[in-house]
């Protein structure tokens, strides 16, 4: 079992948003395979890192999506996938027993197109569950070879404490945001420096509601991104905000975008970033940490924006 895994750069490509389609509950609207695939492509030749992906992600769409674009390219990126997260007739659950992270590794190598990925995460907590079988099982794909290292989605602190006790927790990701602070007081952030993990945070444009040109009424009837509570005029004054922001990453030479993600690298994290399209894929080696004044007249900006309660 490896003790220490490098995860290359900074910044990977999420591909939740290019396995959106028919038969996912979980929106962005439809997903050109095509256009995906491109998009894939893109950031490999932009050198980006790694791509983070899942069998969740329309089940096994993103995957499928991943494996053709990478299929005889020279420049491949690190793969991340996921673990554990079972497609129901309505909807999906967790399951992290041994065989069904053994037959969710199967599939995924076969959309792939591999032998092995570089990390394997358990993609979720399941409440019933004890950890232990899961991370087991984990650990012996990765000395099976079918991985190279183990992560953990969106678990909390106690859970890795006891994975950890099992065998290394390389990589931990979770929400992170200027909208989304959680890993700050939970303590995910500084167990993953005391330990040694790579932490990466997903969404960090927040769904979009931090990037430029994002238009919540332009969102088709049934995105999720209508649901989150960035949406709530009575929670988050979402306009002025993006006035603001808008006006200090003018002044800073920035796109809004760029405000958005150099805050989180600022913050030692590295990102997970959802590209929709080849353009935007190939500017993601482009981002670089803010400055510590910046990314505090960033946090100011947001600060305020939120609603008294």
């Amino acid at each position: 079992m490896i003790d220490a895994f490098e995860l290359a750069g900074l910044v990977g490509l999420g591909t939740a948003p290019l396995g959106s389609g028919p038969g996912w509950e979980v929106s962005w609207g439809r997903s050109d395979p095509s256009e995906a695939a491109a998009v894939v492509e893109a950031a490999a030749r932009a050198g980006v890192g790694w791509i983070d992906t899942a069998p969740f992600y329309g089940w096994g769409r993103a995957e499928s999506v991943v494996g053709s674009a990478l299929r005889g390219l020279d420049c491949r990126p690190m793969l991340l996938t996921k673990c554990g997260a079972l497609q129901r007739k309505s909807d999906g659950r967790e399951d992290g027993s041994a065989g069904s992270i053994s037959a969710d590794l199967e599939g995924s190598l076969t959309r792939l197109g591999c032998s092995f990925v570089d990390v394997l995460q358990l993609h979720g907590p399941e409440p019933t569950v004890p950890i232990e079988p899961g991370w087991e099982a984990v650990c012996e794909q990765i000395a099976l070879g079918r991985a190279r290292a183990g992560g953990m989605s969106n678990y909390p602190v106690a859970l890795m404490d006891r994975a950890s006790a099992i065998g290394p927790v390389s990589v931990v990701q979770h929400q992170y945001s200027l909208l989304h602070r959680t890993p700050e007081v939970d303590a995910v952030l500084s167990w993953c420096a005391d330990n040694g993990a790579a932490f990466l945070a997903w969404s960090p444009l927040a769904s979009g509601f931090l990037a430029d040109g994002f238009d919540l009424v332009a969102l088709e009837p049934g995105d999720f991104r209508r649901r989150k509570p960035f949406a709530d005029p009575n929670r988050l004054d979402l306009q002025s905000m993006r006035r603001d922001l808008r006006v200090l990453a003018d002044q800073a030479g920035l796109s809004m975008t760029a405000v958005a993600i150099g805050w989180v690298l600022a913050k030692g994290a590295r990102v997970i970033i959802g590209a929709r399209s080849p353009a935007e894929a190939a500017a993601m080696t482009s981002y670089k940490a803010l400055s510590a004044d910046l990314a505090a007249e960033a946090e100011e900006i947001v600060s305020r924006a939120w609603c008294a309660s």
